[in-house]
């Protein structure tokens, strides 16, 4: 269906988006870091701050709660100016380390499952994030908004897996 690449100079590794379905929203990046390292940048809140807020967003992440194993939760709280706050969260249906964590959103009724797998190619890792949406309309909405920050939100993890290497 749709597919756009970021066409960020800063990339040495183009994000692919696409919307597979009317459900489904498939996103990949080729990181020149191996599993381990890049599945720790998902898994420990003390690095995953560091990356998940697309900078130039207007956005601050003002809590990172993150249990990341199988039936352990997390919860996100960002500032988007003002006193205004918002709140993501939801549990983690399935954690495998190095290679997969399956997550729901259960901040609203439409929220998506969550699967970012980690696969080896060599010592690099291709990340693959899988989006389940309840409806079309659901995916929709997340195409244009949050799913737009994806290709910037990789490209800083690429740049925080180039300072913490190994």
């Amino acid at each position: 269906m749709d597919q756009q690449t970021s066409n960020r100079p800063v990339a040495q590794n183009p994000t692919a988006v696409e919307r597979k379905s009317d459900r489904e929203l498939v996103v990949t990046r080729l990181f020149d870091a191996p599993p381990r390292i890049v599945f720790r940048a998902w898994a420990e809140a003390e690095l995953f701050r560091r990356w998940w807020v697309p900078k130039g967003a207007g956005i601050t992440l003002l809590s990172c709660e993150m249990d990341v194993r199988t039936g352990g939760k997390y919860r996100l709280e960002f500032a988007a100016g003002g006193t205004d706050t918002m709140a993501f969260y939801g549990k983690y249906l399935a954690v495998v380390p190095d290679e997969r964590i399956v997550w729901t959103n259960e901040e609203e009724d439409e929220g998506a499952v969550t699967t970012v797998t980690f696969e080896d190619q060599g010592g690099r890792t291709l990340l693959t994030f899988h989006e389940l949406y309840p409806s079309k309309e659901a995916l929709d909405e997340a195409m244009a908004g949050s799913a737009a920050g994806l290709p910037v939100q990789l490209d800083q993890l690429d740049e925080l897996l180039s300072a913490i290497g190994e």
